[in-house]
């Protein structure tokens, strides 16, 4: 199974092979033009946004679209959940991938998660439609860190990455049905990630001080079965 690795906020996965990860540095050296990061209807975005969680969940929860300053709330719901789809800006500055204008990442985060981890993934977004540069989202959030603007996971934060329609990125397709957890940063070992046999992975995200654990299940949000092959 492809291993996670930190993304930011959003969740991208790791190269399968140093060639492909040289092809995808190639592929998407900057930004291309806004609109190609836009789905092409606010009907479809919120159809793929909740597809990330099953219906007894996605279906009341609050739903963010890509405007044109940012991200916008297009439903609003009643249980607290959050459901939107990220773009690949929400990658370690480093991912080869951060600049992919294919990727669409449906996510769905429960309240602990939409009060603490998704603001700084939507404060990246308003840098990116501004035109800020990399350098420049480097520096402002790492004085975002510095000034404590940027607060480490409530207990209790997790999110659903369950959609079938998910494009992770050139390298992971649309990987497997996955939820996270996320914590202050801490040992991944001493949670059993990463581990031999062990069906959770773990990240750290940068400059970010958190740890996202990845513990993929057996079915996608409309209930098929997905099956998770070894590679």
């Amino acid at each position: 199974m492809n291993r996670p690795v930190a993304c930011g906020l959003a969740f991208l996965l790791s190269a399968i092979g140093t060639a492909r990860a040289d092809d995808a540095k190639t592929a998407y050296p900057a930004m291309a033009p806004v609109e190609q990061y836009h789905v092409a209807s606010a009907s479809e975005e919120i159809a793929l946004s909740r597809s990330a969680a099953p219906t007894s969940i996605s279906g009341s929860a609050s739903i963010l679209t890509l405007g044109d300053h940012g991200y916008e709330t297009a439903v609003k719901g009643k249980n607290g959940f959050v459901c939107l789809v990220e773009r690949s800006w929400g990658a370690a500055f480093d991912d080869a991938e951060f600049w992919n204008p294919k990727l669409r990442a449906p996510i769905c985060f429960n309240p602990a998660a939409a009060r603490t981890v998704l603001p700084t993934y939507l404060k990246r977004t308003e840098w990116v439609i501004a035109g800020a540069s990399k350098s420049d989202m480097i520096d402002r959030s790492r004085a975002d860190l510095a000034a404590n603007r940027i607060v480490t996971p409530e207990p209790g934060a997790m999110s659903f990455m369950m959609s079938k329609q998910g494009y992770l990125g050139d390298l992971a397709g649309h990987w497997h049905p996955h939820l996270m957890f996320f914590l202050a940063r801490t040992d991944a070992a001493a949670w059993g990630a990463d581990l031999d046999g062990s069906p959770v992975f773990a990240a750290q995200s940068h400059p970010e001080p958190i740890t996202t654990f990845f513990v993929p299940v057996p079915k996608w949000s409309d209930g098929t079965p997905a099956v998770i092959e070894a590679h």
